[in-house]
């Protein structure tokens, strides 16, 4: 009992330490956070993997008020990635009933702006409905803009841009051709998901993999990655000044 009330104190001098290291700093503008390690934390305690799930919702509010905290402007959750959709079906279900929940909850608060990425047709209506009706809810709410991934995919988000694109051109008469000869980056970036929002300058990844997972694909050209060995369920606010101090340390050359 004697040591965690010590590790307790000493970790809250480390995060003032860290808090007043970032006063000076420039954080990022745009976050995102790959929520990993609910089902890993769960078989730890002999648990379903909704526990997990669950105790990671949990955690969703707490990094929200760390970030705005410090300023950041957009904060983009990975919730639910295409690939999960494969998921046994029960572990889904109880999966997606979570996320409704959790973002019912964000949306309720109006604490930020809720905004949905996502192919949204690939879920159930009844999802698709309540990312809808989180987004109107706080339309006008000012500050931080939380864009909740959800049926999230890389590969799928670049392919419904340029699905998207064509569409448009095609309604204008325009050939194949002719879009082929004045198809830019930039027209490309204004039919993603994300489209009006600055890239991501940091992604968060925890549970300790090392990977992009197909996350943000087009937007994280120039982003810088932090991976942390805690399971989204354990991570805590000294995790995510960690990351962020580790940001403001690095040279961005952004490709000059």
């Amino acid at each position: 009992m004697a040591e965690s009330i010590v590790d307790r104190a000493l970790y809250g001098l480390y995060e003032r330490r860290l808090q007043r290291a970032l006063r000076t700093a420039e954080v990022p503008h745009h976050i995102g956070i790959m929520m990993d390690g609910n089902r890993r934390w769960a078989r730890q305690v002999a648990a379903p993997p909704a526990h997990g799930h669950r105790a990671g919702a949990e955690k969703i509010v707490d990094v929200l008020g760390w970030a705005d905290q410090i300023g950041v402007g957009v904060v983009t959750l990975w919730m639910l990635s295409t690939d999960n959709l494969r998921r046994d079906p029960q572990e889904l279900s109880d999966l997606v009933t979570i996320i409704e929940d959790a973002v019912a909850g964000l949306a309720t608060s109006r604490r930020w702006r809720i905004h949905a990425l996502g192919a949204l047709e690939l879920l159930p209506e009844s999802t698709a409905e309540q990312l809808r009706a989180a987004e109107a809810l706080t339309a006008d709410v000012e500050g931080m803009t939380v864009n909740v991934a959800v049926g999230y995919g890389g590969r799928q988000e670049i392919a419904d841009a340029v699905r998207s694109l064509l569409s448009e051109h095609g309604a204008r008469g325009e050939s194949v051709e002719q879009v082929a000869q004045s198809l830019t980056v930039e027209e490309i970036a204004a039919h993603l998901y994300t489209k009006g929002q600055p890239d991501p300058d940091l992604v968060i990844r925890t549970s300790g993999e090392q990977r992009i997972g197909g996350f943000l694909l087009w937007q994280s050209v120039h982003t810088e990655f932090y991976f942390c060995e805690a399971y989204w369920p354990d991570f805590r606010r000294v995790d995510f000044l960690r990351a962020v101090r580790s940001y403001t340390t690095r040279e961005r050359r952004l490709g000059r």
